[in-house]
């Protein structure tokens, strides 16, 4: 029987990495999503949440006694200790989850781990294949002050604090450029996937 095809996805906020996400799993490929990942392992109840109200205090939680998430991205996008803090909390559960939900699948299947953070955690080894997705700086600020009411002084804060382009790029084995339409963009991932497939 054929191996799994382990692929690591990522690139930066805003590139259009959920789109190709979508896309592949369309196709059929397992896919694994470490931003819902991470939101469970922080969902009320569960001890991650407790682990970060304990780093950071009550003033990371809201009324309800949820994440607040732009309460805990004003902290930790300021503080490189900060980040690390919650990346030591949030990674190890992820990277569990992970593994539990890849070693749950069919033999044969390409899995896809789209990882926002890849380059940076140093994960780039685990995988057969890295597909980054890029798009031009200047579009992606636009799209994240655009869809997600960002102001370009908060986009530019979380730029900042993930790799570069040419960071991914040197980790890439297959780059995708999301500067056209979407159907330009499809068409690249319809490639990807028959590519992928030849190499099951």
């Amino acid at each position: 029987m054929a191996k799994i095809l382990s692929v690591g996805l990522t690139g930066g906020i805003a590139s259009g990495k959920s789109a190709v996400s979508q896309r592949l799993a369309e196709h059929g490929a397992v896919i694994i999503d470490a931003d819902k990942l991470a939101h469970q392992a922080v969902a009320p109840g569960a001890e991650g949440l407790a682990e970060i109200v304990e780093a950071f205090g009550d003033q990371v939680l809201t009324s309800e006694g949820a994440l607040d998430r732009q309460a805990l991205s004003r902290i930790v996008f300021n503080d490189d200790a900060a980040r690390s803090r919650l990346n030591a909390i949030i990674h190890p559960r992820v990277r569990a989850a992970s593994a539990e939900i890849r070693d749950k699948a069919p033999e044969g299947s390409v899995v896809v781990e789209d990882i926002p953070l890849l380059v940076e955690t140093g994960q780039q080894e685990r995988f057969d294949v890295v597909v980054v997705v890029q798009a031009p700086r200047e579009e992606r600020l636009r799209r994240l002050q655009e869809t997600r009411g960002m102001s370009r002084e908060e986009a530019e804060r979380i730029f900042n604090a993930q790799a570069t382009d040419a960071q991914r790029a040197a980790v890439a084995d297959i780059l995708l450029e999301n500067s056209g339409t979407l159907e330009d963009l499809t068409a690249q991932i319809d490639e990807l996937w028959q590519d992928l497939c030849h190499g099951r």
